[in-house]
């Protein structure tokens, strides 16, 4: 049975293993270890995804299945559980770099956009300024739109 918990310290090396693994920078990771959620299959990390939050803009980060775990809706699962809990904060746009899965993410409302157009806090983070390549993807979410569909779900 999967389990969803908050990432800890002791989390950390797991979490940097599976990034590194997938293909993802691990920039900022050590920073922001507690904005991780983490799935667990009998106390094994099998999945993470990472919230930074700079004041009323967040950056979706760091989605990361292990491959035997692929196809059964974790990455789907550990993704709105991230964008409920940026709601909750008050997070008002949530970014997001890719190189591989522009069209996943629009499955949830982000749309591409110039990163040009990224809120100037979230470009301080480490993975705009050394992590991601400069080819990724940059990409927004509009949280009303979110919250009005959680509400309507419950």
């Amino acid at each position: 049975m999967i389990t969803y918990r908050r990432a800890t310290p002791h989390d950390r090396p797991l979490i940097e293993r599976m990034l590194t693994a997938a293909g993802l920078p691990i920039a900022g990771v050590a920073a922001h270890v507690g904005a991780f959620d983490v799935a667990e299959d009998d106390g094994r990390a099998v999945g993470t995804a990472g919230l930074e939050a700079y004041g009323q803009a967040g950056l979706l980060r760091s989605v990361a299945v292990e491959p035997e775990y692929r196809g059964r809706r974790l990455a789907h699962e550990l993704v709105e559980r991230t964008l409920q809990r940026a709601a909750a904060a008050g997070i008002r746009n949530v970014y997001l770099l890719t190189t591989t899965a522009a069209d996943y993410f629009r499955k949830f409302g982000f749309e591409a956009i110039a990163r040009e157009e990224v809120s100037p806090d979230v470009l301080v983070s480490e993975e705009f300024g050394e992590g991601c390549c400069e080819t990724a993807q940059a990409m927004r979410l509009i949280l009303n739109a979110v919250r009005t569909e959680l509400r309507s779900m419950t």
